[in-house]
This record gives structure tokens, sequence and C-alpha cells, in this order.
């Protein structure tokens, strides 16, 4: 499926994730985070965001709750309340990457 974030096209996958996640920009992120209930991106959230590139652009994947918990410098109780519909999906959604093995 094909959506509009700032203004691009970007092709998404049957759940929502990013098909190719060098279609992403900055720009997008708050427009993807509005459609899951997130307002505003605060620098927490951005925190989580470049962790999750980051693991992704190194390792193929995004990482786990509980990964993101111990490495990103975010504690799992704190993602939860930043991304209240799930950590490791909304994060991977709103970074631009494709869904994280870790994620049912």
């Amino acid at each position: 499926m094909t959506t509009i974030y700032a203004g691009t096209p970007v092709v998404l996958d049957d759940e929502g994730f990013f098909a190719d996640p060098d279609q992403w920009t900055e720009a997008m992120a708050p427009e993807i985070a509005k459609e899951h209930a997130i307002d505003e991106l605060t620098d927490r959230h951005w925190k989580v965001i470049t962790f999750m590139r980051a693991e992704y652009a190194e390792k193929g994947t995004g990482p786990t709750v509980r990964v993101l918990g111990k490495a990103s410098g975010v504690s799992v109780k704190e993602l939860y309340q930043l991304f209240p519909k799930g950590p490791a999906k909304t994060a991977a959604k709103i970074a631009g990457i494709p869904k994280p093995k870790g994620c049912i």
C-alpha cells in the first residue's frame, strides 16, 4: 500500500511498516506519530527513534523492547509511556524501519 508523508509517496507493507527505510525522512516522523496518538515527539522520543534506525542500519532489524530498554538509555517503563500502543512496533513505524523480528 502507498501513503504520503511530508508530501512524499511511501510504500508500506500490510502492517504499515516502511517497505524501504531509505524513503524515510525526519519530517515524516511527526505525521506518523500522530497516526499512533502521539501528538508531539519529544527529545526522548527522538532518542528512541535514532536508536531504532541505528540498530536497523547495523543489524538489519530493529531491537526488541528488552534490548531497546537496556541499550537505548530509555527504561522499558518509559518506553511504554512514550509509545503506549507498543514501543517496538510503534517506534519502528515512526522510525521508518521494517517490523522488528522479535515483534509478534
